[in-house]
């Protein structure tokens, strides 16, 4: 079914009825000399211009590239919320493979369009594009964050992005087992990409026992052979099984917690970089009946999005770690909230970053 605008039925009753939206504005992108089709959605700008990245991916349908565009923009808000920015959430995604249809021609279209909103929308690296397309993007839109060095960017977001977990694992360890410390704990990383395999280094340095896995060879061939302890399995089912594991880390693409992988889960602690774990509402209950704890998503990957913020006021990596030590403090400050209201950690960091978005706009 439909819509007079011939949009699925389904995709404006998110935007305009759901929980799911809320969103300010959604702007649906085509170039058909490059071959661009790409979705920019903002979802707020209580407190400030929306930040996120760009997703090049080959969605299934543009219906489907929508949704997740909606969905990613909605964490965004919150993400930027809860890491203390002065930045509402919005997403863009581009429909196709970045291995079959990137060209500088696609980059630069798109960087017209996200120029044509003035500034309401500021864009960034994401699954599928990199510091070197963000330099291509900047050529036509001033308001491009994770450009290289070389342009006037910070460079690879990752490094802060993987920083920032680790500081939530330390936080997840000493709010259940009273140390922040990870020596000796097992520890599952599943997608040892650009973020994840940062993670592998900081907590082979700590003496964790590391197992990673990853739909790429090559990913897992990289961690091995700098690594030798880290041990590799075959999939994320074998991850999420392997016994005594005390943190699972999923780093890949989201929906990673679902009804087959939670009560089959050993880990005790669920601490990634991933965006959008949570397959659907009422996940993070299951978790808290088997008693494992959730760092949530949005809260512990910030470390990136922070970098990319700073990049907007001439970068300096010294500031930006320490602001991103800081998800250590508001991992535990969020877990404080969740045992004191009695609702799920996911619950209790929506509520607080809901908040500061009331008062934002309650101030203009």
């Amino acid at each position: 079914m439909t819509d007079v605008t011939g949009a699925p039925a389904d995709v404006l009753h998110t935007l305009f009825h759901s929980d799911q939206g809320g969103h300010e504005q959604v702007v649906l992108c085509q170039d058909r000399a490059s071959g661009l089709k790409a979705v920019i959605a903002i979802h707020s700008t209580a407190l400030g211009p929306a930040l996120g990245g760009t997703r090049f991916y080959p969605y299934a349908n543009e219906a489907e590239a929508v949704a997740d565009a909606l969905n990613l923009a909605r964490g965004m808000s919150y993400k930027n919320a809860m890491a203390g920015l002065e930045h509402g959430g919005g997403k863009a995604v581009i429909i196709g493979d970045p291995e079959q249809i990137k060209t500088e021609e696609l980059l630069l279209a798109y960087g017209r369009f996200v120029a044509s909103l003035g500034g309401r929308y500021v864009t960034a690296c994401d699954v599928g594009t990199y510091v070197a397309d963000m330099d291509v993007v900047a050529r036509e839109c001033r308001w491009t964050t994770g450009r290289s060095p070389e342009n006037g960017g910070a460079g690879d977001s990752s490094v802060l992005t993987a920083y920032g977990v680790y500081q939530g694992m330390r936080a997840s360890a000493q709010h259940l087992w009273g140390d922040p410390t990870l020596r000796g704990r097992r520890i599952g990383i599943a997608g040892v990409g650009k973020v994840g395999h940062h993670l592998v280094d900081h907590l082979v340095a700590e003496g964790a026992e590391v197992f990673v896995t990853d739909v790429r060879e090559d990913a897992v061939r990289r961690i091995t052979e700098r690594h030798r302890n880290v041990l590799a399995v075959r999939d994320t089912d074998e991850l999420i099984r392997i016994d005594g594991l005390d943190v699972y880390a999923p780093c890949a693409l989201g929906g990673a917690l679902d009804d087959d992988s939670v009560p089959v889960l050993t880990a005790k602690v669920v601490c990634g970089a991933a965006n959008n774990q949570l397959a659907h509402p009422g996940v993070e209950k299951d978790l808290a009946d088997r008693g494992i704890l959730y760092a949530p998503d949005y809260v512990v990957n910030a470390g990136g999005v922070i970098q990319v913020a700073d990049e907007l006021h001439g970068f300096d990596f010294e500031r930006c770690k320490a602001k991103a030590s800081k998800i250590y403090d508001t991992t535990l400050a969020i877990f404080a909230r969740a045992k004191e209201d009695g609702i799920p950690p996911a619950a209790a960091a929506d509520r607080i970053a809901e908040q500061r978005m009331a008062d934002a706009r309650a101030r203009r």
